[in-house]
């Protein structure tokens, strides 16, 4: 059965630091990308940032440049997404996901030259008080 799972979401301050952990089970990490894309409510899905499985090369949205580190031990199976100088506008359910490649901000969705995503997490949410 394959299963993203993540934890590490919670309440913080603006300011603040969070690290979200997602451990992957089921599937050969190393054949996908892996990435975090957010979801807040009355807004479109986000690409926050993503690790390709063939050269390591990361990406990271505009918002969160600075701020968002991603890493992976791929030894465990685990993605990690550091979280610091937290802003309100970063509330959202964070879920992390498997994609075929991390290219470019649409990397989750099926827009060429992506291929969507093979799996994804039920997300943790991060709120972000002002």
């Amino acid at each position: 059965e394959v299963q993203l799972v993540e934890s590490g979401g919670g309440l913080v301050q603006a300011g603040g630091s969070l690290r979200l952990s997602c451990a992957a089970s089921g599937f050969t990490f190393d054949d996908y990308a892996i990435g975090w894309f957010r979801q807040a409510p009355g807004k479109e899905r986000e690409g926050v940032s993503c690790i390709s499985s063939s050269d390591g090369s990361t990406y990271s949205a505009d918002s969160v440049k600075g701020r968002f580190t991603i890493s992976s031990d791929n030894a465990k199976n685990t993605v990690y997404l550091q979280m610091k100088s937290l802003k309100p506008e970063d509330t959202a359910v964070y879920h992390c996901a498997a994609p075929y490649h991390c290219i470019g901000s649409s990397w989750f969705s099926s827009e060429p030259p992506n291929r969507g995503m093979a799996y994804w997490g039920k997300g943790t949410l991060v709120t972000v008080s002002s």
